[in-house]
């Protein structure tokens, strides 16, 4: 609004100047200041595109299980990561469309707990695709399934949730027990190195 009001006012003074010799001259300054607009205007559009593009890269890490958390892109970036903090790696294998990864996802999300160690305490990765490794799949290729795997790169195959079909997976009303793994998966950590 403020450019188009301006133009007007510039056209203004080119009429008046106009049998003064000076209309080539604003006629140029209007062409100019057109010129700038535009400039400002593709300049503002692509950084407002920019950081809607950082957002989406965050929240694509996250897929909604913590925004707050640091997500790795791979299990190869967390095994790599996770030797050099001296972390446990924790994989949350889960599928979009999955009405059990669905309410996990959001139990996880609602428990403080759970979200302040999984930022503080541990590298975290989550897949929505499945891995090729098979001992990411061991009792097999189910979802939802977390697993946890220490800095010697070892899956431990002995922290599990509470079913014996599926040892691996949790529920929205096993959160508790998820603590209780993910407070294991530290000590064991911290004892065997």
């Amino acid at each position: 609004m403020l450019g188009t009001t301006y133009l007007r006012q510039l056209k203004k003074n080119w009429c008046f100047y106009k049998g003064k010799g000076q209309s080539h001259s604003l006629k140029g300054q209007e062409v100019m200041l057109r010129w700038v607009l535009l400039a400002l205007f593709f300049g503002i559009c692509a950084s407002a595109g920019d950081q809607k593009k950082k957002k989406e890269k965050l929240q694509s890490l996250s897929r909604g299980w913590g925004d707050n958390i640091s997500w790795v892109k791979s299990y190869e970036e967390g095994l790599s990561k996770m030797v050099n903090s001296q972390k446990p790696l924790m994989v949350i294998h889960h599928r979009d469309d999955c009405p059990y990864s669905q309410a996990l996802k959001k139990a996880f999300v609602a428990e403080k707990s759970i979200q302040k160690m999984a930022k503080e305490d541990f590298i975290m990765l989550n897949l929505v695709e499945d891995s090729n490794d098979k001992h990411q799949a061991p009792d097999g290729y189910y979802v939802p399934r977390i697993l946890f795997v220490d800095p010697t790169m070892t899956v431990r195959a002995d922290i599990a949730g509470k079913y014996s079909n599926h040892l691996y997976t949790y529920t929205p009303d096993d959160m508790e027990h998820l603590a209780k793994n993910m407070k294991k998966a530290k000590v064991l950590l911290h004892a065997e190195l």
